[in-house]
């Protein structure tokens, strides 16, 4: 059953790709089609007077404003209804191994195939299932399934429709190997993997000039994580001598105080190691300092920012400090850096959400303050809190971002918030899932993430962590920011006068394929939260989690002793930030315009994201290139075209160019010559040779 939940996807992405490089074979129009085909499909979006237009589905009227679009690929319904049947059925039997594993307790190691035998270094393909996995199983294909079926909608009149469902496929089967990983080098695989098709998801639109550098950004932002991550890898090798999870646990107490040498210093073992593994997950999780990628990502397609930023991507790192809880939990160290990167990134990320424009960045901005939630409960030693907001963040933020793309389809691809309006009375069902998602992501009571938020906020202030006052104050206050940016977002989207009443007359709700997607995750967001809050906060966590996850002793009984509060602390900020979203949007919107123009310093400072990307421009892109061009026109070109291997042959080529004159063809030329020779040879025999006589 678990080797079918994990390759099933696979099995999806192989033939939806067989069908993509079949149909763009058999499409092949001829140069003068495809040329109006890239402008018309490409560049017409990319030069769309604002630039952040979603660059979806081309709109439902029938017809569209930017010239010819290339015929759909052969195959494309087969392709979508191949891979998302594949992926329901993997989703299905992933509940059905949640209730095994987690409640009936059927752990289970199933080996695959070994794969690197090398001297001390032995890996082999592992499947391994517990409840930690089981968890993720659950969430990554429920998610994913429904993004499958969301995209059938959503991207009906693209093209390339088959390339898209392939690389979808291809994301979840890379997460998948991730989440089941039994050892380092295969949680790696997957890790790169999930990079990998990230970077195609992100960049899916490749005739836009800014769709190929928030893939690049992506991409390269991840590799400075992962330079992390695998110098942690390289260092628990060089320390227990296996990359294997049982190994490693297993060695874990014995490398407490031993010391490893870093660059002339003795820097302690554990926490030189967990930091390294850290700064891969703060990549992958898009923390403070390498967060830049997250927002940009927006450039692919509505359903790749449900996919990974809900679910998927983001979350791995989150699950990679679980899986290594009991290399953590030794580490205290280290845990205080989790925990401070994460109150951090909660709280940095939701003062930017709080001016952005574009309803999907507002979303990231979201994702990006909600796992740095995830890292706090991390760092507190309460694992099980952070899964368990793992587990219930995916549904309203998938809900989030697909009702998003509801409402973009809708406007005729328009993205910019200040030019909707009043959208309520069109779209009334994407509204309404709009709201639950807004209510669970805000922490309403008795919604899904009222349970999970709450319960990490308590884990902050019952923690020993040197950090946990700031992580709690963090917590708390970006929990009224979040109330607040997220009302925003609804009030200015479905509220009041529209403002581009072409697009609004035109709004209607799309079809129910993009709509079922929508109904079960907001199921999801109002019920994910009470039935599973005894499994993970409660006592039947140990008996859930069992060996899966190493929990600090007593912090989940310390939290239900706090202060009454502590407890409600995070359901007023909730409610102060919907009073002043409502006060700002709906009884009197000319405030916030007033309070920008009163601090144009501030919104500036928060509209450009904290200056971060110029910040890194200065700092490390613009040395790189001046370096690389040093290098190219001094190094390469001077020394060593000029000096080095290219040097010589240029000096044998003008050598023998010079003897080549000599070779004129011409009789009385070589005649000269010889003549010239005899008299030479005369000349010395006679003073030379004779002389010496």
């Amino acid at each position: 059953m678990i080797q079918a939940i994990v390759f099933l996807p696979l099995i999806g992405a192989l033939i939806a790709g067989a069908i993509a490089i079949w149909g763009a074979h058999g499409r092949n129009p001829s140069g003068d089609e495809m040329e109006h085909a890239d402008h018309g499909h490409g560049h017409g979006h990319a030069a769309h007077a604002h630039e952040a237009h979603d660059h979806a589905a081309h709109d439902d009227h029938g017809h569209d404003d930017h010239g010819p679009v290339e015929p759909p690929a052969a195959g494309s319904r087969a392709a979508e209804v191949v891979t998302t049947m594949l992926l329901l059925t993997s989703a299905a039997l992933s509940w059905v191994a949640f209730v095994d594993v987690g409640l009936l307790h059927h752990a289970a190691r199933i080996d695959l195939l070994p794969w690197i035998n090398s001297g001390d270094l032995k890996v082999a393909w592992m499947l391994r299932v517990d409840t930690l996995t089981a968890v993720m199983l659950v969430v990554v294909t429920s998610v994913s399934s429904l993004v499958h079926l969301y995209s059938i909608g959503y991207m009906h009149e693209d093209p390339n429709r088959p390339r898209f469902m392939a690389y979808l496929s291809l994301f979840t089967f890379a997460m998948l190997m991730l989440v089941t990983a039994d050892n380092l080098v295969q949680l790696f695989f997957g890790w790169e993997g999930v990079g990998l098709a990230s970077y195609l998801l992100i960049g899916f639109w490749f005739q836009k000039p800014s769709a190929n550098a928030a893939a690049i950004k992506a991409f390269v932002v991840n590799r400075v994580g992962d330079f992390g991550f695998l110098l942690g890898i390289f260092a628990i090798f060089a320390l227990v001598g296996s990359i294997d999870f049982e190994t490693i646990f297993a060695s874990a107490p014995s490398l407490v105080g031993k010391t490893i040498h870093v660059f002339h210093w003795d820097v302690d073992a554990l926490t030189f190691t967990c930091l390294m593994l850290f700064m891969g997950a703060m990549g992958k999780s898009a923390q403070f300092l390498l967060h830049t990628w997250l927002p940009d990502a927006m450039e692919g397609p509505t359903p790749v920012s449900a996919l990974i930023h809900a679910a998927t991507m983001v979350t791995a790192g989150v699950f990679m400090v679980a899986r290594l809880s009991p290399l953590f939990e030794l580490a205290p160290n280290a845990q205080a850096f989790v925990m401070l990167i994460g109150g951090t990134t909660a709280l940095f990320a939701a003062t930017i959400g709080l001016v952005q424009n574009d309803i999907k960045r507002i979303v990231a901005y979201s994702t990006c303050s909600q796992l740095g939630y995830m890292f706090v409960a991390m760092g507190a030693g309460a694992y099980s809190v952070g899964m368990f907001h793992l587990f219930t963040h995916a549904f309203f933020k998938a809900l989030l971002f697909l009702g998003s793309g509801s409402v973009i389809a809708a406007m005729h691809h328009e993205q910019d918030i200040r030019n909707m309006g009043g959208l309520k009375d069109r779209i009334p069902y994407t509204y309404a899932t709009m709201v639950i998602g807004t209510l669970a992501l805000t922490g309403f009571p008795l919604t899904a993430g009222y349970f999970s938020k709450d319960a990490i906020i308590e884990s902050a202030f019952v923690s020993h962590n040197p950090f946990a006052l700031y992580a709690f104050l963090a917590t708390v206050v970006a929990a009224g920011l979040t109330s607040f940016y997220s009302w925003r977002l609804i009030f200015k989207t479905f509220h009041g006068e529209p403002h581009d009443h072409h697009h609004y007359e035109a709004a209607r709700e799309n079809p129910w394929v993009m709509m079922v997607p929508l109904y079960v995750l907001a199921a999801g967001s109002l019920l994910a939260g009470f039935p599973f809050k005894e499994l993970f906060v409660g006592h039947g966590v140990d008996e859930f989690f069992r060996e899966s996850l190493k929990l600090k002793p007593n912090i989940l009984e310390e939290m239900h002793h706090i202060p009454a509060w502590i407890a409600f602390s995070p359901t007023v900020m909730m409610a102060g930030g919907f009073a002043v979203a409502w006060l700002f949007y709906i009884r009197r919107p000319y405030l916030p315009v007033e309070l920008a123009s009163h601090h144009p310093l501030l919104y500036r400072f928060l509209l450009n994201k904290w200056y971060f990307d110029e910040l890194y421009d200065v700092i490390f892109v613009r040395p790189a290139k001046w370096l690389g061009r040093f290098l190219w026109k001094k190094g390469d070109g001077l020394v060593i075209d000029g000096f080095g291997p290219d040097g010589v042959s240029a000096r044998v080529l003008d050598v023998t160019r010079r003897l080549m004159r000599v070779q004129t063809g011409y009789l009385y030329h070589y005649a000269f010559a010889m003549m010239i020779g005899v008299a030479g040879l005369i000349t010395w025999f006679m003073f030379g040779v004779g002389g010496q006589q």
